[in-house]
């Protein structure tokens, strides 16, 4: 029997999710007690930073001990920025995995210990709405064509064997992390999930995919948008390119020596 990881931290960025920030980390302490959770917040207007500092505050009272933390950021640097922030947090403080998770309510804290589970074997796992026993709830249409034609995209075109590729649930080994060249990421959004999932890959890491159940939000708007969508579309593109000209010029080497 393999033992759960020592130390956990959940990083959960933060954009004006003052109505839904209270539930997502009432659910985490239920399903995860033992995880610390870091709220990186960009200066929401709403006040969600202000509002996980009382939460944080209000826990360690509480519990004796601290383990919910709060990272304010000056304004709305982006979701890819934020996370990189967060995993540079978890690695200067020594935790074993370092776990990615909306606050919408979309990621289900339920499903996470399935995901801890497998970090035993893995060095990423994916959550995963397109492998057996995954799922979305309360997606239109659209939404659903957009996230199912980015993921077939994005395997075709990096080649990577990956069906959730563009999911932002996610565990990744601080081993792994601290591998990767992070100051390089500076992509947003669906992008970079795709970048770190293909930096990943490349890398030789094991990255495994478990089934999840994606939750569309019920409070407050989506951050999706046009640009964030196209970005992904541009570079996935820019790479795949890349990577199959690489693979050419690699084959003709060979075939000259």
């Amino acid at each position: 029997m393999t033992e759960t990881p020592q130390r956990v931290l959940v990083v959960v960025p933060t954009y004006d999710e003052r109505e839904n920030l209270p539930g997502a980390l009432d659910r985490l302490r239920t399903h995860v007690p033992d995880a610390d959770v870091l709220v990186v917040d960009d200066g929401s207007p709403d006040g969600t930073g202000e509002l996980a500092e009382k939460i944080a505050e209000a826990e360690t009272a509480q519990e004796g001990t601290e383990r919910i933390h709060v990272l304010h950021r000056a304004g709305k640097l982006g979701l890819g920025t934020a996370y990189v922030a967060g995993f540079r947090w978890a690695l200067d403080r020594g935790y074993d995995v370092v776990v990615e998770m909306d606050a919408d309510g979309s990621h289900r804290a339920e499903d996470l210990p399935r995901l801890l589970g497998a970090i035993d074997h893995a060095d990423l796992v994916l959550g995963s709405r397109w492998v057996p026993g995954g799922s979305v709830q309360n997606w239109p249409m659209n939404r659903l064509l957009l996230s199912r034609g980015a993921n077939t995209y994005t395997r075709l075109a990096l080649g990577i064997p990956l069906y959730d590729a563009t999911g932002g649930f996610r565990a990744y080994r601080a081993s792994l992390l601290s591998e990767l060249t992070l100051q390089d990421v500076a992509s947003q959004g669906y992008c970079f999930q795709v970048d770190m999932a293909w930096r990943a890959v490349r890398s030789g890491a094991r990255v495994v995919e478990v089934p999840i159940t994606f939750v569309e939000r019920e409070l407050g708007r989506s951050k999706m948008s046009r640009a964030i969508v196209v970005e992904a579309l541009v570079n996935v593109t820019r790479w795949g390119i890349a990577e199959r000209s690489r693979r050419v010029a690699g084959a003709f080497r060979r075939s000259r020596g």
